[in-house]
């Protein structure tokens, strides 16, 4: 496996956190938008998680930017 973690860029093996905190309610918007936000682990307002920054948990982030608010830890 180190020529997976060769390719991989620098940024995402130094395991930095992200707080994802959700601002506004689900109610309202689609059902991807509220499922995206479950498997964030988000259930309601002003609760926050902490994610490691990967490619996917940006991607999330991106879909449902509207929703939550992010800083790095």
């Amino acid at each position: 496996m180190l020529i997976k973690e060769k390719s991989l860029s620098k940024k995402f093996l130094i395991n930095n956190m992200l707080k994802i905190t959700q601002i506004k309610s689900a109610i309202g918007y689609k059902p991807k938008a509220k499922r995206t936000l479950f498997a964030l682990g988000l259930k309601k307002m002003n609760h926050y998680v902490e994610k490691t920054d990967t490619p996917q948990i940006r991607g999330m982030i991106k879909k449902i930017d509207y929703l939550i608010k992010v800083e790095e830890v």
